[in-house]
């Protein structure tokens, strides 16, 4: 308790000035009947039968009115204003346990965000964009527009037909450029789909940087390496960094808007982590069978930590799985908890609930 004090002179009979830390005042009157004002506008009458231990009193404000409207609605708008910072405080609040929320959320449906089946042999069936040897149909249009091109009266005058002409044949000639590079196109996928239908490993390389599947799995600071074993079977190695995305802290509001922060228990940030990899790992694969015509994939999730024993931070397989396409096509990604489909598949895990994923043996590629 901090110490308070106070000085009080006796100035005239029944009037005295009291003098502390929150400010001056003064009272009047006895016994009975009280009355004093202090130095913030508070007033406060006290009134009692003496020695009866009854007493009422009554404080107030210096009740002011103030004469102009502008002095008025200062007080009004000050007020909205403390209620409108409230409400700002409480959306921003309300902002960030949506975004913590979205962002697990995301977390756990990684998977579902698979990209469309790449039919190759329909891709080899494409037609050409137009018959080799005729004109293309950029060249076609931009020359009926120069053909028809019919110069106006201030054209005429001004001379500017011929550079308008100058400029349409220009055109016809851009127009010849984006057919070539059309047609080539063509010829390329065509050549793409060739290769790997043939099952060239290379060109699976190649469609993968191209194409890109899983850049934004890199959000969440995740790598692959990629390595094909035969032309139906692919091996990938998946960085993951559970420690690094997995939030520490747990955000929501209170009833009354306010941001609460408590820390993460461990059962909940190590069943997060574990959602998190297997999402991942379901993710990986269901686009690798979608962009490539491969019937076994192998995916070992590679955590970077830390060798108490040497001191050294090293690369250990937490995560070891052997997926097969047709019997991945029977999930219902939608309804799956990831973490328990991959019972449906041969694959090493050691995950305990209070400290997370051990290290494996990765699955030997056969």
């Amino acid at each position: 308790m901090g110490l308070n004090f106070r000085k009080s002179f006796k100035v005239a009979p029944g009037v005295r000035v009291n003098v502390s830390k929150s400010g001056v005042g003064a009272s009047f009157g006895g016994k009975g009947l009280r009355y004093s004002v202090n130095s913030r506008g508070q007033r406060r009458t006290t009134v009692g039968i003496p020695g009866s231990g009854l007493s009422y009193t009554n404080t107030s404000s210096s009740g002011r009115a103030y004469k102009t409207s502008a002095y008025n609605r200062s007080a009004e708008l000050a007020k909205k204003q403390r209620e409108f910072e409230k409400l700002q405080e409480i959306e921003r609040n309300r902002l960030e346990v949506e975004l913590f929320e979205n962002k697990i959320e995301k977390m756990k449906s990684v998977h579902k965000e698979c990209d469309d089946e790449k039919n190759w042999q329909e891709i080899r069936n494409t037609p050409p964009p137009f018959p080799k040897g005729v004109r293309g149909p950029n060249e076609d249009a931009a020359l009926k527009v120069y053909e028809e091109y019919k110069p106006g009266f201030f054209a005429k005058l001004f001379k500017q037909d011929e550079k308008r002409k100058s400029e349409l044949f220009e055109k016809i000639e851009l127009a010849r450029k984006e057919d070539l590079s059309d047609y080539q196109e063509w010829q390329r996928m065509i050549s793409v789909a060739e290769n790997i239908l043939q099952g060239d490993i290379d060109t699976y390389f190649e469609v993968i940087e191209e194409f890109a599947p899983l850049d934004d799995l890199l959000e969440f600071g995740s790598g692959f390496e990629f390595f094909a074993i035969e032309p139906d079977v692919m091996e990938i190695e998946f960085d993951v960094h559970p420690q690094t995305v997995v939030p520490t802290q747990t955000l929501s509001l209170t009833k009354t808007g306010k941001l609460s922060v408590k820390d993460t228990t461990k059962t909940a940030y190590y069943d997060i982590q574990q959602d998190y990899v297997s999402s991942c790992v379901i993710r990986i694969v269901r686009d690798m069978f979608a962009l490539l015509p491969l019937n076994i994939v192998y995916i070992h999730a590679i955590e970077n930590r830390l060798n108490s024993a040497t001191g050294h931070h090293e690369n250990n397989t937490i995560l070891s799985v052997k997926f097969d396409k047709s019997t991945l096509k029977k999930l219902n990604f939608d309804a799956i908890d990831c973490s328990d489909a991959l019972s449906n598949f041969e694959h090493r895990m050691k995950f305990r609930k209070t400290k997370g994923f051990d290290e494996v043996d990765r699955l030997v590629v056969k």
